[in-house]
């Protein structure tokens, strides 16, 4: 028991950084887990890699212009989020090429500028902690942020719950009885580039939808409501955020890497011993064959 004690909750009743980069992660993932869930039912999980390599080029803007303050990089990876999101909209609906290709030379375009912009004025670090940011370095600024966009996408979530998920399953059907299709559609790719942002903060560009996707993809093994699939990837961002700066504490690892790490083993773990996983959901067909 002593050694859990000193393992598990020591580093994080002991040390002020390892509570602020907790309390960070623990935000992220009640805000972005539910908006993965979102991406993953809607088959646009690329669409939120795609958008958080987008945010870079104004994020170094703002970098270029302030040095690394929270306020200008963040105004600056929204406006560049949504800039590349309704640009990439804009080509697939008035030109033949389809959303997911559009959105993909956007977003190389915008990751190749950012590095860039980043390049000119800073050095190797500057250019490290934008790409994969500094969770351990998180101050009372970086938290506000993430904490702001927590409650906004918690509030939001339940506002537009219902047409939320009638979007999912039927977008067609949604938009032929209500007026919200299309605004929630927005609203939800708003709260998309939001919480990207404010991963960005603990994570980096490269790393930000790593803790949006990994539990959503996850917590889809466990369970097919919707409203269960949101709580149980809220739940594995929470353990995977734990683990993996516990693993960046004691076997001084990068701690954003060690956190999406984290959740990839617990997405692998899924796969194998959930009750839709590969092992348990072939046990009742081998046991009705052999029968």
């Amino acid at each position: 028991m002593t050694m859990f004690y000193d393992a598990v909750i020591l580093p994080f009743l002991e040390f002020a950084f390892m509570q602020r980069a907790l309390a960070g992660a623990v935000m992220l993932s009640l805000s972005a887990g539910p908006v993965g869930v979102f991406l993953t039912l809607r088959r646009m999980s690329l669409t939120g890699d795609a958008m958080a390599h987008a945010i870079l080029p104004g994020a170094a803007t703002g970098f270029l212009l302030y040095g690394l303050e929270i306020v200008p990089m963040t105004i600056g990876g929204l406006v560049a989020g949504i800039v590349v999101a309704l640009g990439a909209g804009a080509v697939a609906r008035l030109t033949v090429q389809k959303e997911d290709a559009s959105m993909a030379a956007f977003y190389l375009i915008s990751l190749s500028l950012g590095v860039l912009m980043v390049s000119l004025r800073g050095s190797s670090v500057d250019l490290m902690h934008v790409l994969f940011g500094t969770v351990l370095a998180l101050n009372n600024d970086a938290l506000i942020l993430i904490a702001m966009v927590c409650v906004l996408t918690l509030g939001v979530l339940a506002v537009f719950w219902r047409a939320l998920v009638a979007e999912c399953m039927d977008p067609l059907f949604l938009r032929s009885v209500s007026r919200l299709g299309s605004p929630v559609h927005f609203i939800f790719l708003g709260l998309v580039v939001t919480n990207l942002v404010a991963g960005f903060q603990a994570l980096g560009t490269l790393l930000a939808v790593g803790l949006m996707i990994l539990p959503a993809a996850a917590a889809r093994f466990w369970t097919q409501r919707v409203s269960i699939m949101c709580l149980v990837a809220i739940g594995i961002g929470i353990v995977s955020s734990a683990v993996g700066l516990l693993l960046s504490y004691h076997a001084s690892l990068p701690s954003g890497p060690a956190i999406i790490l984290a959740a990839g083993s617990l997405y692998f773990a899924s796969i194998l011993a959930s009750p839709r996983g590969l092992l348990l959901s072939r046990i009742p067909r081998s046991a009705h064959r052999a029968a």
